[in-house]
């Protein structure tokens, strides 16, 4: 063996001449396990029951074959199974294509290729697979966890590959690699995130599931409908008032208006397009709204609007509705006049649309409404009895409204005398319009609750409410709101204090966990700045940053060439930081070189071939007075540069001896 091939026997980076290919170390696939099974256990949350435990036992077979290799299965075995995991997802979602099937059998097939994996090249494709499949939970949810998760299992994956590349390396040498590694990707994904031209809509999304499972008001309205949302914790969307909020009496936030009733079930008119008319009374409200996608056309903004957001609009009936459906989170500037005055006009069309009811149905409720407009010298009046009897009764207020039958008025108002705020509405604008007065149904919600972390006002589902108006000559559309004439505390007080304490409620409003809504205003105060500089991070803003540096109006290819020029700065200072490494010798190298330079100086001088034992055996050879000191400074060396010594500590030491070694 030749002194080059001693020196580099002991290099831990040097492959060995056999076996060609090396096995996966115990260490290296523990990491990459980590990985994978971050990046595996949320979609093993929606995966089916059979599919889990297959690919959990895969991988617990792999695992298994580090300790014997005899337990690994052949090749006809792994595709066996490969092909009956495809079968039996075919039998679960009748498709293997598509989101859910595709990203099943993904999982699946991480298991096989695990499983199939015999030396480091196979367990890097892993590492690849691991990072698709990572990318793959951002088509569920784009959360703070699953990001923080996602970085984790790319983290450790990393960690796996640089030990697959040296695999002698004390663990921590190359824990530090893959920390450098990460490290040097920060910037370059920065400008990626920055720079890289946006697309309108959802990026993380499929076109045919990507809107699927949204939560939120619907297009129509039946019994038990509204009902059903007071159980949602979810976020319809986040309001930033600037100045002092309204009193909560006025936050009625509107959204899709009822016209068409067939005994049952309330849906929306057919409205026209009407330019908006800023009221002249009223207090004025500035504020803006952070949506939640909905996959619906309207926004909801406090009545009465006095402004539109860019590329909305209006409504005769007073909705505020965008060109595109609402399928990703969406900022918009909003002004209102709260308790302005209503314009004094409508269109007849629309009056008479207002008036219409179905035949054959709720002759109860007919019948009420028929004495009070033989009683009435007006709608006024009639509108004045229709209160007051609301106000008397005392319907009962209840999330867990009774079924409804045919009559459902009838039986509300005169049977069960109980339901949920679309009971009260749909009663309400029947029998104003069964005693010829216009009247309509208008959903969206009514409240909010203040942030006290960050001083944001957070809508949710369980806010949602119904209410009617009036239309009332000379006075024009009046709002009603007769779950408020029954129940005063539903909007006074909120949901959780106007039904009964039997009532289901959702978890964080019930009275007894106000610790626990105090850890959710926390955490939702840093989701608000998660989702408004994020995952908000649409063209608009984009346009918005770059405007700031000059560039306004930014096109796709000025922004690639900004994006260019970012990276190739970036790639260009990482090469100058390198270059300055390499040409800067370690501690370790600067000390042997001055070992060296010394013995030169004594006469033995350092072949460019020859390795470190040679030469310090050489060296003692011809300065016996020095052989001892020269023995200890070389092991030190060689186990400083190809061993598992502790760099810091020793690398001094090393210093300190070649700078004591005198020779008598």
């Amino acid at each position: 063996m030749t002194t080059l091939q001693a020196a580099d026997s002991l290099n831990p980076l040097a492959a060995p001449p056999l076996p060609a290919e090396r096995a996966i170390a115990a260490r290296d696939y523990a990491m990459l396990l980590a990985g994978l099974a971050i990046v595996a256990a949320p979609h093993a949350l929606r995966a089916p029951w059979w599919l889990i435990l297959l690919t959990l036992f895969l991988y617990a077979w792999r695992s298994a074959g580090l300790w014997n290799r005899q337990l690994l299965p052949s090749r006809w075995m792994v595709l066996a199974v490969a092909a009956l995991g495809m079968l039996g997802t075919w039998l679960e979602y009748r498709a293997i294509f598509g989101r859910t099937p595709g990203i099943m059998l993904l999982l699946l097939f991480s298991g096989l290729k695990l499983l199939e994996s015999r030396n480091q090249r196979d367990a890097a494709a892993v590492v690849f697979l691991t990072w698709f499949l990572a990318i793959t939970n951002f088509l569920y949810t784009q959360s703070i966890p699953t990001a923080v998760g996602m970085c984790a299992a790319v983290a450790a994956s990393v960690a796996a590959l640089v030990g697959f590349a040296a695999p002698r390396r004390a663990l921590h040498a190359n824990l530090r690699t893959a920390r450098l590694l990460l490290t040097q990707a920060v910037p370059a994904a920065l400008a990626l995130f920055l720079l890289f031209p946006r697309v309108q809509g959802p990026l993380w999304g499929l076109p045919q599931d990507a809107y699927s499972g949204m939560t939120g008001l619907a297009d129509s309205m039946t019994p038990g409908s509204l009902s059903q949302l007071t159980l949602s914790d979810a976020i319809a969307f986040r309001v930033d008032f600037r100045g002092e909020a309204p009193r909560r009496r006025a936050l009625y936030w509107r959204g899709p208006v009822m016209w068409d009733f067939d005994g049952r079930t309330w849906r929306l008119g057919t409205p026209g397009l009407a330019e908006l008319e800023p009221p002249e009374s009223g207090t004025r409200v500035d504020y803006s709204v952070l949506i939640e996608p909905h996959n619906r056309n309207w926004l909801f903004a406090l009545e009465v609007p006095a402004s539109l957001p860019p590329r909305a609009r209006y409504l005769d009936d007073g909705q505020i509705i965008t060109l595109a459906p609402v399928r990703a989170r969406m900022s918009y500037e909003m002004t209102s006049a709260i308790d302005a005055r209503p314009s004094a006009t409508e269109a007849a069309h629309n009056l008479r649309r207002a008036l219409r009811l179905p035949a054959g149905f709720n002759p109860r409720a007919r019948a009420l409404a028929e004495s009070w407009r033989a009683g009435s010298a007006g709608d006024a009046e009639v509108l004045a009895r229709a209160i007051e009897y609301f106000r008397r009764e005392r319907l009962q207020y209840t999330t867990e409204p009774p079924l409804l039958g045919r009559d459902s008025v009838d039986e509300f108002l005169f049977l069960t005398r109980e339901g949920f705020c679309e009971h009260f509405s749909s009663a309400f604008v029947f029998l104003m319009r069964a005693a010829g007065v216009p009247a309509r149904v208008v959903t969206g919600y009514q409240g909010g609750d203040m942030n006290p972390v960050d001083g944001k006002f957070t809508v949710r589902q369980s806010d949602a409410h119904a209410w009617s108006e009036v239309f009332l000559e000379g006075r024009g559309w009046i709002r009603v709101d007769p779950t408020a004439l029954s129940v005063p505390g539903r909007v006074d007080a909120g949901l959780a204090r106007a039904v009964a304490d039997s009532d289901a409620l959702p978890l964080l409003l019930r009275p007894e966990l106000a610790w626990l809504r105090t850890l959710r205003y926390n955490w939702e105060a840093l989701t608000h700045q998660w989702n408004l500089l994020v995952l908000g991070y649409n063209p608009e803003r984009q346009r918005e940053l770059m405007s700031r540096f000059g560039m306004r109006d930014a096109d796709w290819l000025e922004l690639a060439s900004a994006l260019l020029v970012a990276l190739g700065a970036f790639v260009l200072g990482l090469f100058v930081w390198m270059l300055r490494r390499y040409t800067r010798p370690d501690p370790v190298q600067a000390a042997w070189n001055h070992f060296c330079r010394k013995l030169g100086a004594r006469g033995v001088a350092r072949a460019p071939h020859e390795g470190p034992r040679d030469f310090a055996e050489r060296a003692a050879r011809n300065l016996p007075s020095a052989r001892e000191a020269i023995g200890r400074i070389a092991a030190l060396y060689i186990n400083l540069r190809y061993g598992n010594g502790d760099a810091p500590a020793s690398a001094l030491e090393l210093r300190r001896m070649v700078r004591e070694l005198k020779f008598g």
